[in-house]
C-alpha cells in the first residue's frame, strides 16, 4: 500500500499548467503581419538610396575623366568617349570651356531598381568637375 503525502498532492495540483487565456492567441502572428511589409518598404527605401548615392558618385568620377582628358587637348569626341565609359547608363555630358578652365556637368536619371517600379518618378542625379586647361597653366 502507498503512502499519501498530503503536501505532495497539493503541491501537484498548483504546478499544472494555467489555460490560456484566448486574449493573447495570435498576437504575435498579428504584429508580425503588420510590421513585415513596413520593414521591406524601408529595406527598399534603403537600397534605392545606397543606388542614387553610388551613381551620383559614378557621375562625378565621369565628369573628373572627362574634364581632365580637356584639359590635356582631347578631342570632343575622345573626352565623351572616356566621360561616358565611367558614368551610369543614359548619361548625359556636357562640356563648357573657357579661357582658362574646362567644366563638365555629368546628369543621369536613375529609377528605383532598375526601371521595375517604372510609376515611380526618376531621380536625377549629377556630377561635375573643373580642371585648369594644361596649354594655358604657366602662359
Amino acid at each position: 500500500m502507498r503512502h499519501r503525502d498530503p503536501d505532495r498532492a497539493t503541491h501537484r495540483s498548483t504546478s499544472r499548467p494555467r489555460a490560456r487565456t484566448g486574449g493573447d492567441r495570435g498576437t504575435a502572428t498579428a504584429e508580425t503581419a503588420v510590421v513585415l511589409p513596413v520593414l521591406l518598404v524601408v529595406l527598399a527605401m534603403g537600397v534605392w538610396v545606397l543606388a542614387a548615392v553610388g551613381a551620383q558618385l559614378r557621375c562625378t568620377d565621369a565628369a573628373g575623366v572627362a574634364a581632365r582628358a580637356a584639359a590635356r587637348g582631347d578631342d570632343a569626341a575622345a573626352v565623351r568617349r572616356a566621360g561616358l565609359a565611367v558614368a551610369p547608363g543614359g548619361a548625359e555630358l556636357q562640356v563648357t570651356n573657357t579661357a582658362d578652365t574646362v567644366q563638365v556637368v555629368v546628369r543621369a536619371k536613375v529609377r528605383p531598381f532598375g526601371g521595375a517600379l517604372a510609376a515611380l518618378p526618376a531621380l536625377e542625379v549629377s556630377g561635375r568637375a573643373v580642371a585648369a586647361r594644361e596649354d594655358r597653366v604657366g602662359a
